[in-house]
């Protein structure tokens, strides 16, 4: 099962990257080719009746995969990132940190 394959790659490292958080390091999941793909085949798979006009990701984890998602697509990517990280026209949302 995917979702079971998913959470045994997934690594927690604890107190990461401080103390009382346990970071979830995804990059096992990048690193591994056909979970990855299938990855974006269920995302896929789980949207089709959907009409998605583009993906959104939210820095930085979310460009991971919602970069490959919008190709396979072939929609839009719009990556959110923090202020003052890229240029042109934007839109700003302020927000508390989780950690930080």
């Amino acid at each position: 099962m995917l979702e079971h394959r998913i959470e045994n790659a997934i690594r927690e490292i604890p107190d990461f990257p401080k103390a009382g958080i346990n970071f979830k390091d995804i990059t096992s999941l990048l690193l591994d080719h056909e979970l990855s793909t299938d990855i974006i085949n269920a995302f896929i798979d789980n949207l089709q009746d959907i009409e998605v006009d583009a993906v959104v990701g939210i820095e930085s984890r979310g460009f991971l995969f919602g970069f490959l998602l919008a190709q396979k697509m072939k929609v839009p990517f719009i990556p959110i990132r923090k202020s003052g990280k890229l240029p042109g026209k934007k839109i700003s949302y302020r927000y508390d940190l989780e950690y930080g």
